[in-house]
């Protein structure tokens, strides 16, 4: 006889609620490892807003690929002769994983999205890294949930709404999105139309002005306490996913705390690179990352052998210095975008020895049981053997 606490014990909407947070579940699928580089292939190309385009891509070889909803991957060009990498969200639902898609916003001077907006077309492709990240809900979290979005940080959250229209999961959802104006309001009518068919989502829409449509019937204005509270009474008793412009997730941080709500559970989208909008980061040329995510190195640091198992090249680093500026300066290539311990890109298995990491979310504890190591908030303790 099953306990009531399995999952084939429990309704049918609660069966796949259990298994849909559970990691486990999508590791069954063929794993795209965060550290792998694919060439993905452009299948379809839609306009979401003026400035918003959502690109779909497939693998040549017709492949699936598991990722978690509100994960990104890590795209990768050369645009007039810069190599640059940008982290995008994956705004598609994991469970169609033949298909993945990213939604970017055309930043003013991004050259990377205006690239893309210009050139990428169906049946160009696109160099990109594997899934990473940890904006995704988890086992043991609230079944009342609240999403607050702005901009293009409506992405990853459009991909947790997404995913449970797809798996029927019985959620209580409250989605509110903030954004200039009607007009640039993303995903506007499929978000309508979600709401139509999940009896538990409820979409709300803010604009700080009606812009050129003088009918709108929405909230005007920004996100506050208030408003908050007349949209949502119950948000302390939600769990809280926020995704935006950095400025953005601060204050909502701050007025669900005056509100009330409980600190533990609150969630962000983790990175944001000095770019307009979380969840899709622009990023610059390929360079020595910054090392500002660890502690001060000794001010007398011991030198170490770094082994690389693939390549059997050995080098000399410094203990003062993070591993990925090291193996960059002795000309090693890797994987890399955030330099901060948030993305995971650069995520590598240590065979042998010791390393000091102090990460910023690039990492689940589960990895770090299985050996792997961020290498650009790692620095050595010992001699080391990394699967290079």
């Amino acid at each position: 006889m099953r306990s009531p606490e399995s999952p084939a014990a429990l309704p049918a909407g609660h069966q796949a609620e259990a298994l849909f947070s559970n990691p486990e579940t999508w590791e069954r699928l063929p794993l795209w490892p965060s550290t792998e580089s694919r060439l993905l292939q452009c299948c379809a190309v839609s306009d979401e807003t003026h400035d918003v385009k959502s690109f779909t891509f497939r693998q040549p070889d017709a492949a699936p690929a598991a990722f978690m909803p509100g994960q990104f991957i890590t795209v990768r060009a050369t645009v007039g002769g810069l190599p640059l990498m940008r982290c995008y969200t994956i705004s598609s639902s994991p469970a169609r994983p033949f298909t993945i898609s990213i939604t970017v916003k055309k930043v003013p001077g991004g050259i990377l999205s205006n690239w893309l907006h210009a050139h990428l077309h169906v049946g160009a492709t696109l160099e990109a890294f594997g899934p990473a990240g940890m904006f995704t809900p988890a086992p043991g979290q609230r079944s009342k949930l609240l999403y607050l979005s702005a901009g293009s940080g409506v992405t990853p959250l459009m991909a947790m709404t997404r995913a449970g229209h797809d798996l029927g999961l019985d959620r209580d959802i409250v989605f509110v999105h903030s954004a200039r104006t009607p007009a640039d309001i993303v995903f506007r009518q499929e978000l309508i139309a979600l709401q139509s068919r999940l009896p538990g989502l409820q979409v709300m829409q803010v604009c700080e002005s009606k812009g050129d449509a003088p009918d709108w019937q929405g909230p005007v204005g920004r996100l506050s306490l208030e408003l908050l509270q007349r949209l949502v009474p119950d948000f302390p008793q939600r769990e809280v996913f926020t995704c935006g412009p950095a400025g953005y997730m601060q204050a909502a941080q701050e007025l669900l705390l005056r509100g009330g709500h409980p600190a533990e559970h609150y969630h962000q989208e983790s990175f944001d690179l000095g770019s307009t909008t979380a969840g899709s980061a622009e990023a610059v040329a390929e360079s020595p990352p910054s090392s500002t995510a660890s502690a001060a190195p000794p001010i007398e640091a011991a030198s170490f052998s770094v082994t690389l198992a693939k390549s059997k090249k050995t080098i000399t680093v410094s203990g003062a210095h993070m591993l990925l500026a090291s193996l960059r300066r002795a000309g090693v290539p890797v994987p890399s975008s955030c330099g901060q311990g948030l993305c995971g890109t650069c995520k590598t298995p240590l065979l042998q020895g010791q390393v000091a990491m102090t990460h910023q979310g690039g990492i689940r504890q589960r990895e770090i049981d299985k050996g792997l190591r961020l290498l650009c908030c790692s620095r050595p303790e010992s001699d080391l053997v990394l699967e290079l």
